[in-house]
């Protein structure tokens, strides 16, 4: 069988589709095969290295490299850079007759089917039943553990579990003609041997059998010493438990945002093999004819060379400098605050401040809650251009805190990330009526309420969350969601292209912020939608629409009375027809919500604008 190519987005391959994943191609169910076995970073052409992110990388405590995958190029009918991936789970039934059948396509045991994503597909024909001539389906169960080990669940030995006869026992394994019935009975599943008649039910909990490898498309058994006496799940193939991703994102902002792409010593710092060329010519006419050499190349004067070649050697674009232990929502923080002088366009992260016309506004005196919005929001800033970059740390399945990494024995010296560009909006609450909202006993006791469930959580979802669970994030959180589903609502923006930063705590620097904001894989960004609605006049429509559309829910009184619900009970007054988004939107799992916050309740919580004097 001819390999088969499937497009992917690249922002795709870092999260629900990134390495360990199950992907569910036009034909077939894959599995993303781990970093080492990708075309290879620093010689493949599509793949780049993400510079200007030292503080990035001190504050996400990186000190590997950080690549982009392999974008794919087409080039006389061959596809250059793609992602290797493995068809799986391996096993196959018939829809008909309920027979498994063991990798029909392999070309050989050893030697299984490759499939690669990136930017073309090729259809395959469905395989036959050999029995019946019935349409045969992978199978969609698959054995997870917690150490981060996926495998096709052994049906030999699940079928033949329960040896109440010694004919069971000697029941030998052969792939060769299909033998095994994986049928449904009442709801329950049940695997069935046809050469014995040994059968057992599926159960959710098994040993993960040392034979099998840690990773499907990995050749070699596990050792003893990795087994692990903790069980297995066997699970759907939809079910969260099989991948969760481990991203981390952060913000480029000053002085690393501020660097001039296009100038000489960029191009000669981003172009390592010129670089070393020259730095390894020690001789003096050897080194002179060489940046002669390059400055032609450049169409620049041979001192424009010598003056780059001298401020890498200093230690350019950092220049030495210890980022020390950042702390990176501080650091964005003070950065989207703080006008930035002497701003250019073409820098990663461009502000626009309208505070001053922001407090300048002047609503109808009838306009009350537009009033009170004015004096809840201190800054209003609109974020021109910003630069996010996304990173991939690695896996971990059946909701176990062990992190898989990306290449999965952690020894590659590079890590997969994107840069995602974009624009935003960015306003902060009023510290002194925040404080004076935050300190009521009504509101501590409720908050109180929700940081007792979030010490106790347990769910899966929320086992990776680390919030401080405050008043004002909850009030941040929830309005950021709220704000996000009227952008979805009035402003044409669908919610799944937005993503939410909340900005609180109470140390050093005292934060309540929001940034809402679009973040796509393309140096061009957004059309510059948010920058308008950024604008105080429209920006002041946005705002009061949001703070009154959260006083009602179509599934009031219901939603606003709920004493808990969501993955450990999480959420309060926050329901799909109101407060969540789109799990890409959310950066905190879709809980920690509550309308209550915002609009208060006749049982002693007062609304946030309440507190507007």
């Amino acid at each position: 069988m001819t390999d088969e190519i499937i497009p992917v987005r690249l922002s795709h391959l870092l999260s629900d589709c990134s390495v360990g994943a199950i992907v569910r191609g036009p034909n077939c169910l894959m599995v993303v095969q781990d970093t080492s076995t990708w075309s290879r970073s620093r010689t493949n052409p599509q793949s780049e290295e993400i510079r200007y992110v030292e503080r990035v990388k001190s504050a996400l405590k990186i000190e590997k490299s950080l690549f982009t995958p392999p974008r794919s190029v087409k080039r006389n009918e061959n596809v250059y850079g793609w992602i290797p991936a493995l068809r799986f789970p391996t096993w196959m039934r018939c829809l008909h007759c309920y027979l498994l059948f063991s990798a029909p396509w392999r070309r050989s045991d050893s030697s299984p089917s490759n499939y690669s994503l990136t930017d073309e597909s090729r259809i395959k024909p469905t395989e036959r039943c050999t029995v019946c001539q019935g349409t045969l389906e992978q199978v969609p169960w698959v054995l997870v553990h917690q150490d981060g080990h996926l495998a096709d669940v052994p049906w030999h030995s699940v079928a033949h579990k329960n040896k109440c006869h010694p004919k069971q026992e000697l029941c030998p394994i052969d792939w060769s003609t299909p033998y095994l019935k994986l049928e449904e009975t009442d709801g329950t599943q049940i695997i069935r041997c046809e050469r014995c008649g040994a059968n057992s039910t599926l159960e959710s909990r098994m040993l993960y059998p040392p034979w099998l490898p840690a990773q499907p498309w990995m050749t070699e058994n596990m050792e003893s010493s990795q087994a692990n006496e903790n069980l297995a799940l066997l699970v759907d193939i939809n079910d969260v438990r099989v991948h969760s991703p481990s991203i981390r994102t952060a913000l480029v902002i000053p002085p690393e945002s501020r660097i001039c792409r296009g100038t000489i010593i960029d191009r000669l710092y981003s172009n390592e093999k010129k670089l070393e060329f020259i730095q390894k010519k020690k001789n003096p006419l050897a080194r002179k004819t060489a940046i002669r050499h390059l400055a032609r190349e450049f169409s620049c004067d041979p001192e424009e060379i010598r003056k780059a070649i001298n401020k890498i050697d200093q230690g350019y674009p950092s220049f030495d400098q210890d980022f020390g232990e950042t702390d990176l929502p501080v650091d964005e923080y003070r950065a989207l605050i703080q006008e930035i002088p002497n701003l250019h366009e073409n820098e990663d992260f461009v502000t626009e401040h309208h505070t001053r016309d922001w407090k300048a506004l002047q609503p109808r005196p009838s306009a009350k809650t537009a009033r009170r919005t004015i004096g809840a929001v201190s800054n209003l800033i609109a974020v021109n251009r910003l630069k996010e970059i996304m990173v991939f740390f690695g896996f971990r399945r059946a909701g176990g805190e062990r992190n898989t990494p990306p290449d999965i024995t952690g020894k590659s010296g590079w890590l997969p990330a994107l840069e995602l560009y974009g624009e935003g909006i960015f306003f902060t609450l009023d510290e002194k009526i925040l404080k004076r909202w935050e300190q009521l006993e009504a509101v501590q006791q409720r908050t109180e309420d929700f940081a007792e469930r979030y010490r106790k959580r347990e769910g899966q979802g929320t086992m990776d969350l680390e919030v401080d669970v405050t008043p004002r994030f909850l009030l941040c959180h929830t309005l950021a969601h709220l704000m996000i589903r009227e952008l979805d609502a009035g402003a044409g923006y669908p919610a799944a292209s937005l993503k939410e930063r909340i900005y609180t705590g109470t140390g050093k620097t005292p934060m309540a912020g929001i940034l809402i904001y679009v973040a796509v894989p393309d140096e061009e960004g957004s059309l510059g939608g948010l920058m308008e609605l950024a604008k105080p006049n429209e920006f002041l429509r946005l705002l009061t629409k949001t703070f009154e559309s959260a006083t009602w829910c179509s599934l009031d009184p219901v939603c606003s009375e709920q004493d808990g619900h969501g993955p450990d009970l999480l959420n309060r007054a926050a329901c799909h027809a109101c407060a969540l988004v789109p799990e890409t939107s959310c950066e905190h799992g879709n809980v920690l919500l509550d309308r209550v916050f915002v609009t208060g309740t006749d049982q002693g919580v007062p609304a946030f604008l309440d507190c507007v004097e």
